[in-house]
């Protein structure tokens, strides 16, 4: 007799799912049955690797659409295809984000404009649009926003990433009052230092700067991508009714400190 899997007959749907923290949600809810519907930058082709590996691993039931986040038709449009496919989303993972690295001077007008429209914009229409989809449905469910540390330690170098964070702390919990009542429960996952996406990039061309980093940690670790996805799947447990608005800072105790 099969045991019946946490996230069976569930939709996930995720922003940014190719990139390594994406990856790892992924995995994570597919490993307890959910349908994975992911929306990325990548081509299709670039894509299809990942979702064999989900179909091979998991036997879950997954869809892939090439979708820019901070274009709100395009995002209408990714909806529309995962609902055909898979069914209305009840477990949404807001997680596209791109970063800038550059002091207060350094950054362009375009890259201002361009990382707030994804960072912020994209979650907001994803995130808007899913949920609207859950109510005409009423469907209860999770909406994870993965945002960070960073929005309320200031990084000198990466002046829009800060900002578009803060603001999604506070779209966070805007979207979860507004939808309490309609058992859609809406909460933050904020990392630290993790070994993913531009930082393990940056620690890997650059010999024992991952150490000087662990070193600044408190508890002396960087977390992993998997680290990250076993907390949204924590947030999004269906014994958890009550938790919402809140923000799941998972930083090793590096906003205790003054850095």
């Amino acid at each position: 007799m099969h045991m019946k899997k946490l996230f069976q007959d569930k939709v996930l749907i995720i922003s940014g799912g190719l990139g390594d923290i994406g990856k790892a949600i992924c995995r994570e809810f597919a490993a307890q049955g959910a349908a994975i519907a992911i929306g990325d930058l990548q081509s299709p082709d670039e894509a299809e690797v990942f979702l064999n590996e989900l179909k091979q691993d998991h036997q879950v039931k997954s869809h892939y659409a090439q979708v820019d986040i901070s274009d709100a038709q395009a995002v209408t449009g990714w909806l529309e295809q995962v609902e055909h496919h898979l069914g209305v989303a009840s477990l949404v993972i807001s997680n596209a984000a791109r970063v800038t690295q550059a002091n207060l001077h350094g950054l362009s007008p375009e890259a201002w404009s361009h990382e707030l429209r994804v960072n912020l914009d994209g979650a907001f229409y994803l995130t808007q649009q899913a949920t609207k989809r859950m109510l005409e449905k009423n469907l209860s469910g999770h909406v994870i926003f993965i945002g960070s540390w960073a929005a309320e330690a200031v990084h000198p170098n990466l002046p829009a990433y800060c900002v578009s964070k803060a603001g999604l702390r506070m779209l966070c919990k805007c979207m979860a009052l507004e939808l309490a009542p309609h058992r859609i429960l809406v909460n933050e996952v904020a990392p630290g230092y993790v070994n993913a996406g531009l930082s393990a990039e940056i620690w890997a061309k650059n010999p024992g700067l991952i150490e000087k980093a662990a070193a600044q940690v408190p508890v002396g670790k960087i977390m992993t991508a998997a680290d990250v996805a076993k907390q949204v799947a924590h947030l999004c447990h269906p014994s958890n009714e009550h938790i919402t608005g809140s923000t799941l800072l998972m930083d090793g105790g590096l906003s205790l400190q003054a850095l």
